[in-house]
């Protein structure tokens, strides 16, 4: 599946009345810890992939981000699976010789708006952002649905540049 996103600064108190008055639908809020890796034969960075072990309130993902599809969102190839034990699968990934890169803790608000996901995200260390998700099933699919999402964005009242890079990008561009 290829996860259409799109990200920009914005100020979550606005925003959450602009929802309400939009009639979107609140989900949950939770803290989420992401661990991510780098592989002991290539450089993500280099490659523009990403591996993520997340811990989302008790629930735990491991996921692959495959390299951007698209020059004006961060759109790109995703591989999510549900894993049972964050202490153990991070052990797991030590094992295979994959280091830790970054640490990124956050808490999100999510809800849910003419089928787009909306995520209010409040980052350590990089302040408030709202992100706007939507799923392709292929690339003709991108153009389309990112273009929904910036319409969507701009409806909410949120003008602000769109933001390409990942939370990790943005942390580690501040190292």
């Amino acid at each position: 599946m290829i996860e259409i996103e799109i990200k920009a600064r914005a100020d979550h108190d606005a925003l959450k009345n602009r929802l309400k008055q939009e009639g979107a639908d609140y989900e949950k809020t939770v803290e989420q810890t992401d661990i991510y890796f780098n592989a002991p034969d290539r450089d993500f960075g280099e490659t523009d992939e990403a591996l993520r072990l997340r811990n989302e309130g008790g629930q735990v993902f491991m996921t692959y981000k495959g390299p951007k599809l698209d020059p004006l969102s961060k759109t790109r190839k995703e591989v999510d699976v549900e894993v049972a034990d964050f202490d153990k699968m991070e052990e797991l990934i030590r094992c295979l010789r994959y280091k830790e890169t970054l640490r990124v803790r956050k808490m999100r608000e999510i809800y849910h708006l003419d089928g787009a996901l909306v995520c209010l995200d409040k980052v350590d260390g990089l302040g408030e952002f709202v992100e706007l998700e939507t799923l392709a099933v292929d690339e003709g699919a991108i153009a389309p649905r990112r273009d929904f999402l910036v319409g969507t964005l701009r409806h909410l009242g949120v003008m602000g540049e769109l933001i390409r890079e990942s939370y990790l990008e943005m942390l580690l561009a501040k190292k």
